[in-house]
C-alpha cells in the first residue's frame, strides 16, 4: 500500500463531523507539492518533506488542527500559523469556507517549509 493510500484509507474510515473539510484541507496540502511524503503517524495524516512537516490532530472539537512540527522556522506572512510549545505552530481551520478561502495561504505555508528544507 502506498503512503498516499494510507491517508486515503484513514479518511475513508474516519467518522468525524468535519470529514469533508479535513479531506479538502488534505487535498490543498497535497496540491502544494508533488514532493511531499505522506503517512499516518501520531494518530493522523502526516506530511513530510526531508523531515516531518505537519500532522493532523483531531483532538480539538469543531476545529481541524495541523501541527507544524518546526513551525517557528516557517516565514508565515499569511497569519494563519499560531505559535505553539516546543517550536511548533498550529494551523487551525474551522469551516469549508475558511479552508477554501485560504487555499493559496495554506499552500504558501507548505512551500515555505520546502524552501526552508532546501536551503
Amino acid at each position: 500500500m502506498s503512503k498516499t493510500n494510507k491517508i486515503d484509507e484513514f479518511i475513508n474510515k474516519l467518522n468525524h463531523p468535519l470529514k469533508a473539510e479535513i479531506d479538502e484541507a488534505i487535498t490543498i496540502i497535497r496540491g502544494a507539492s508533488n514532493d511531499l511524503e505522506e503517512d499516518v503517524k501520531w494518530g493522523g495524516p502526516s506530511f513530510d518533506y526531508k523531515q516531518p512537516m505537519a500532522t493532523l490532530s483531531l483532538r480539538v472539537p469543531g476545529t481541524i488542527v495541523f501541527i507544524f512540527h518546526k513551525g517557528e522556522l516557517i516565514k508565515d506572512k499569511t497569519g494563519l500559523l499560531e505559535a505553539a510549545p516546543k517550536g511548533k505552530a498550529y494551523l487551525k481551520l474551522h469551516s469549508m469556507k475558511e479552508i477554501k478561502e485560504n487555499k493559496v495561504n495554506i499552500q504558501h505555508i507548505v512551500k515555505e517549509w520546502i524552501k526552508l528544507m532546501d536551503a
